[in-house]
């Protein structure tokens, strides 16, 4: 089990190796925030060899606001309970949106990267991996931090093409198809990959949508695809740190 730090007042779950250090792992939260789930697939990337730092970047947006709760509610089949939600999810939609909001969350993500490269053992070998929101962020921080040595984005929309052209790192994206909005714009991003001369890899479970790795979520988890992508996931990042 890890523990809640603060990284330059960014508050963060970390969860420390078992066995021999394979890295550093930068953990990346789904839109409801650090959340039970995204603190378990730390813990999870910490038992197969890596030093995870989870953080909370959606804080201030959540507010008082439980994210859990929220995820709940908006799956739930009580039409009233998903409707009484909905000026919240607005709110952290909008709040999202703003690009000051992102040039925050990317500068808090290199402020966790400073800290991976600091510690002993890691030796450079730094990844980034995360789910919807931080699926987008992981590309991100690839693009925006050249000492990310691998990047893994579940179910995350890509930068535009501009910001490709400046990820170094290899990119294993992967995605579920009926995500419709994020597989209509797979061309676009594997022809900018291409063209930029990254070290792109999707893929495609053609049973699954959007979250399908969230075993919280009933309504879109599959077991079969979320076990596959696991060990695809396990396989790049030993690879590439």
């Amino acid at each position: 089990m890890g523990t809640m730090i603060e990284i330059e007042g960014v508050s963060t779950y970390r969860a420390d190796a078992t066995g021999p250090l394979k890295g550093g792992l930068i953990v990346i939260e789904e839109i409801w925030g650090l959340v039970p789930h995204i603190r378990d697939v730390a813990d999870r990337f910490a038992a197969e060899g890596y030093l995870v730092l989870a953080p909370e970047l959606l804080g201030d947006l959540l507010g008082a606001a439980n994210g859990q709760e929220l995820m709940e509610a908006r799956n739930d089949p009580d039409e009233a309970k998903r409707t009484a939600i909905q000026p919240q999810l607005r709110e952290l939609f909008s709040g999202m949106q703003d690009p000051a909001f992102a040039a925050g969350a990317v500068a808090k993500l290199t402020g966790l990267v400073d800290a991976l490269e600091a510690e002993p053992g890691v030796d450079g070998r730094i990844g980034v991996l995360g789910f919807c929101f931080g699926g987008t962020y992981s590309f991100a921080l690839a693009a925006a931090d050249p000492r990310v040595k691998a990047a893994v984005p579940f179910y995350g929309s890509a930068p535009s093409p501009d910001d490709i052209a400046k990820i170094q790192a290899p990119v294993l994206a992967l995605y579920g198809q009926h995500d419709e909005r994020l597989i209509e714009a797979l061309p676009g991003v594997e022809k900018a990959m291409a063209d930029a001369g990254v070290d792109f890899i999707d893929h495609v479970y053609p049973d699954s949508g959007h979250a399908f790795f969230n075993d919280t979520n009933p309504h879109s988890y599959n077991a079969a695809d979320a076990d596959d992508a696991w060990r695809r996931a396990n396989a790049f990042l030993a690879a590439h740190l």
